[in-house]
């Protein structure tokens, strides 16, 4: 059998890695080969079941991710930095990630990575805090530095994917709550600004074109992002969606660093960065450089639509 259209996606029960599976299995023009710690899982055998080829390892398995790349033409990697919120052993897990993909000699790699953003935040800016060994959004920076570098020197084939916030935050942590004078509100530290997010289904989208395209994307950094929209126009397209009126609450990103559950830190940070650092964030998610390869993404208004029983659950 030939493998040279055979496409490892890691993390393939998860919120990326699923939308990239699902999208690859839908068009047809690669094989998946799903990796996942559980193959027994509901999630996993749903992907079985779509023709996807189900390996069971984990990112701290150099052996068993070299034998999920053997013979794979590319593979889609991320890392589940939220799991453990460590940068250390984010960086181990890339740097198993890299070495297996060496020693499989894949020919195209699609890093999921964020930007560091200490390069536009100023060692002496004080409006938010350290965290951890010199971070300011570790989430980011350890992926947008260290990380990032790392592939660099590797000399593997890269495609560095520039994700945005996604619009899945609006079904979980980041959902409308039932404020004591009975408003539907949206609690969202972000002001009056403008963020660009997508929803998780056209990251598949992206990451299909950019396979297609290997000449055009291989060392380049590619940006996915849908509408750049502000928390009022959030709050209008859960109003319309959940027929009632909500809110826009916004808190300060102290009061949000202070809300005292695991990571409240780190996210504060991260909605303070997206607010009064708009220039570096958004600007590095132009909405002609995302159409590119995602040309026609999803409004909020029609993602909410689509996931309306999980939002009113």
């Amino acid at each position: 059998m030939s493998h040279d259209n055979v496409v490892t996606v890691l993390g393939a029960t998860g919120t990326q890695g699923g939308a990239v599976a699902r999208t690859l299995l839908a068009d047809g023009a690669f094989t998946v080969r799903a990796v996942t710690r559980d193959a027994a899982s509901p999630k996993a055998q749903i992907l079985a079941g779509l023709g996807a080829h189900v390996v069971e390892t984990s990112l701290t398995d150099e052996g068993g991710l070299r034998r999920a790349f053997d013979r794979a033409y590319g593979a889609f990697l991320v890392t589940p930095y939220w799991e453990h919120r460590s940068p250390a052993r984010e960086l181990a897990e890339v740097e198993n990630l890299i070495s297996a993909a060496q020693a499989a000699g894949l020919r195209h790699v699609i890093w999921s990575t964020l930007e560091d953003t200490r390069d536009a935040i100023a060692a002496a800016d004080d409006r938010m805090p350290f965290i951890g060994d010199g971070y300011r959004v570790p989430h980011f920076d350890v992926k947008g530095g260290a990380a990032d570098a790392l592939f660099a020197k590797s000399g593997l084939p890269t495609t560095y994917l520039l994700l945005s916030f996604f619009w899945d935050n609006l079904l979980t942590l980041a959902r409308p709550q039932r404020d004591p004078d009975g408003t539907l509100a949206l609690h969202l530290p972000l002001g009056d600004t403008a963020v660009a997010g997508i929803a998780s289904d056209d990251i598949g989208q992206a990451v299909l074109r950019v396979l297609r395209r290997p000449s055009e994307t291989i060392g380049a950094t590619v940006p996915v992002a849908g509408e750049h929209l502000t928390g009022e126009q959030m709050a209008a397209a859960l109003s319309t969606v959940l027929g009632e009126p909500v809110a826009y609450r916004p808190p300060s990103h102290d009061q949000f660093r202070g809300l005292g559950f695991p990571g409240a830190d780190e996210l504060g940070n991260m909605f303070q960065y997206y607010a009064e650092f708009s220039g570096s964030y958004r600007g590095l998610r132009e909405r002609e450089a995302t159409r590119a390869f995602n040309p026609d993404p999803l409004s909020l208004t029609d993602f909410l639509a689509a996931h309306r029983a999980e939002l009113e659950a």
